[in-house]
């Protein structure tokens, strides 16, 4: 007999007709709150939905780690950095991610983040709370030279947006594939295209390869009077050498989303440097996620029950 397809209340009542024509065949247990769930060994598929995060993430990953007989999960997030991905994995579940469904949302962010430093927002917003009539040049964000660091989905979603901006864009990934929105190479050529960046966009997983990979070292290669922006995970970045490269005034600003402790604590200096915008590891969080997301899953239910290839599956090699 198959196994059981674990899902939330939310997404039985939100999608359970969609789930009915993927999987016909497949039954479905519904978790509820606060009740009892089925016999883990029953479980053979498993969707970790946004819906279910954080008051009930405990009681989904319990499921997934108890289901000895679990073949396949999927999650509604895009990274899968954390060390309970990484024992699924280890145990031969397949694993796929939402990788793209907060894409545009979190592009349209980097580039708040871009155009409210090239226009001093930060200053402006200074000013109008003390009442102050300012006037002052700004900065023309077109013609600047733009790298996004990672060319996944979020990097192409920032690439496509300089791009429509005017803004020259070069791309980094592991393996450029030459189908790319803008010109692209591999990660070997980081140390090179630092020097020559008007602004720096990282967007790539967190891995062994990537951990610190922009450094004391890469922070001095920037172009003096460069701005960075940072929508991956905090620990990709030496947060000390950023605040030093900050606050001696080698970068020109900064927009943060992902830090190396979050929440960033009260006492950290990027809260009170003046030319730092941050947000709370938020830059896509908008409602159209949790659809999109669920939508990413129904596709992949179906490449599932057919036997065909899974959209963004992740392999063990891919996390280290």
């Amino acid at each position: 007999m198959r196994g059981l397809l674990f899902v939330s209340d939310g997404m039985e009542a939100a999608w359970g007709a969609e789930m009915d024509a993927a999987a016909p065949n497949l039954r479905r247990f519904v978790s509820v709150s606060d009740e009892s769930g089925p016999d883990p060994s029953e479980i053979e598929v498993l969707y970790f939905s946004g819906d279910v995060f954080p008051e009930r993430s405990r009681e989904f990953a319990i499921a997934a780690l108890k289901a000895e007989n679990l073949r396949w999960m999927h999650t509604f997030s895009a990274g899968v950095d954390d060390a309970f991905f990484g024992t699924l994995l280890d145990r031969g579940v397949r694993l796929t991610t939402s990788s793209g469904a907060q894409a545009e949302p979190i592009a349209q962010t980097v580039f708040l983040y871009l155009l409210g430093l090239t226009r001093d927002l930060p200053g402006w917003l200074e000013d109008q709370r003390g009442r102050r009539w300012n006037p002052r040049a700004i900065r023309d964000l077109q013609g600047l030279h733009l790298g996004v660091l990672g060319m996944g989905s979020i990097g192409e979603a920032v690439a496509r947006l300089g791009l429509a901006h005017g803004m020259r864009v070069t791309g980094l990934r592991r393996s450029p594939r030459g189908d790319e929105p803008c010109e692209t190479l591999a990660m070997e050529a980081l140390p090179e295209l630092l020097s020559e960046v008007d602004a720096l966009v990282v967007a790539v997983p967190l891995t062994d390869q990537t951990r610190s990979l922009m450094d004391a070292a890469a922070f001095a290669r920037l172009k003096p009077g460069a701005l960075f922006v940072n929508v991956a995970r905090g620990e990709v970045v030496d947060e000390d050498a950023l605040i030093k490269a900050m606050t001696e005034g080698r970068l020109a600003g900064a927009g943060l989303d992902v830090f190396r402790e979050e929440p960033l604590p009260e006492n950290s200096p990027l809260w009170t440097l003046p030319n730092v915008i941050i947000t709370p590891h938020s830059s896509g969080t908008t409602p159209g996620n949790e659809v999109r997301a669920s939508r990413i899953f129904l596709e992949n239910l179906g490449a599932y029950e057919r036997g065909d290839a899974l959209r963004n599956e992740v392999f063990a090699k891919e996390t280290r």
